[in-house]
């Protein structure tokens, strides 16, 4: 299993407010001894540091937050469902240190697991210095295909055919994916439709999604017209291998077509939150001039990034098609003149299926291996 190390930082200010129904969970009789675990006043207001082992990464714990709640904030695909003590997929196994129980659960450890050191991390908290046993997410396959019902929290419209949707999953029922993957959506009589998913894991029960709108497409046009704010939207999922490797530190080079923009900015997210330090290059092709949607946001990663960096490119939409696959091409071109040698890169692609087998083949030329190139198709988006 992968062990987690948590260390507590400097507490701050004192809370006049108690801590409520918190009780100290021991660890392993086998494991070293118990470090001081802090008060529930300093506990409110403390900063907990992550070191997660053999990787090395770090990241910070809120007061009150459990353990789940901190690693999937931090990007850890901690293995989960039902985030509320009900299923025991969060089990893990203290090894040292102290916790504390938030929240009762129904799932119920026998004796043989409590005396091992068993715990839920969706309801467990950190009293001191950890080093826990717990199993992670090792690729899309492992992700169990889940039935979530959530609500629409915002619909945001940019421009006059593109809506930035956002829906929110149950606390109790929170959909786990990987950054990159789709899913499918339904909506109130029509057949579901395939969209990725452009929100990070790491947003917890918030899933954002891009819908351009197409004249004569029912899905669309319902989103356009008629979808409301605190409507329900079955999702079904998730799918598709576009997914980091996190284990990679290889540089990386994004490309994105149009709203194919969407799995590569969840991607992106994730590996900003893994505070990796490969560069990163990202090329997002829109189909004319101010198409580029979230053109602020990518600017922004590339401002305060030291290693990212972003282009914005054009296509050109409309006929003849001679022309549009000209742009495109020129498009990889100028990536290809960027980045002469690729024998060392990893590539993550969204785009047109005729345009993902044109960048394979170009990239592949100029030393991509095959099995460093992540694509999606512009179907799912």
């Amino acid at each position: 299993g992968v062990r987690i190390s948590i260390r507590a930082r400097d507490s701050q200010r004192l809370t006049n407010r108690p801590d409520i129904c918190e009780q100290p969970v021991p660890s392993s009789k086998n494991a070293p001894a118990l470090q001081t675990g802090v008060g529930p006043y300093m506990r409110a207001n403390m900063a907990l540091t992550v070191r997660i082992l053999p990787s090395g990464r770090e990241f910070t714990v809120a007061g009150r937050e459990t353990i789940l709640e901190a690693g999937l904030r931090s990007g850890l695909s901690l293995r989960y469902r039902c985030s509320n003590g009900s299923c025991g997929e969060c089990k893990a196994r203290i090894v040292s240190g102290q916790v504390r129980q938030v929240r009762l659960h129904d799932f119920v450890l026998n004796a043989v697991e409590k005396a091992a050191g068993d715990v839920l991390l969706c309801c467990t908290g950190a009293d001191s210095d950890l080093v826990i046993e717990v199993r992670e997410i090792g690729g899309a396959d492992e992700v169990a295909r889940q039935e979530v019902r959530a609500r629409v929290s915002a619909i945001e419209r940019i421009g006059g055919d593109l809506i930035v949707l956002r829906l929110r999953t149950p606390r109790s029922q929170a959909l786990q994916f990987l950054a990159g993957q789709y899913v499918s959506l339904t909506l109130p009589g029509l057949l579901p439709r395939y969209r990725s998913i452009a929100s990070c894991p790491c947003s917890g029960n918030q899933l954002e999604f891009h819908v351009r709108r197409i004249p004569g497409d029912a899905f669309c046009e319902y989103v356009f017209t008629q979808l409301k704010t605190s409507q329900t939207v079955q999702i079904d999922g998730p799918e598709g291998s576009l997914t980091l490797d996190r284990e990679s530190t290889r540089p990386i080079v994004f490309f994105a077509y149009d709203t194919g923009f969407a799995p590569i900015k969840s991607v992106v997210e994730y590996a900003i939150s893994l505070e990796g330090e490969q560069p990163m290059a990202l090329y997002w092709m829109a189909l004319a001039d101010g198409e580029h949607y979230l053109d602020n946001l990518c600017r922004s990663w590339a401002d305060a990034l030291e290693n990212f960096s972003y282009t914005a490119l054009t296509s050109i939409a409309g006929p003849p098609a001679a022309e549009r696959e000209w742009s495109e091409y020129a498009a990889l071109e100028q990536v290809l003149a960027e980045h002469q040698d690729l024998s060392a890169y990893d590539v993550y692609f969204a785009g047109p299926r005729g345009l993902v087998s044109t960048a394979r083949r170009l990239f592949m030329a100029q030393g991509l291996p095959s099995e460093r190139f992540f694509a999606e198709t512009l179907r799912h988006f």
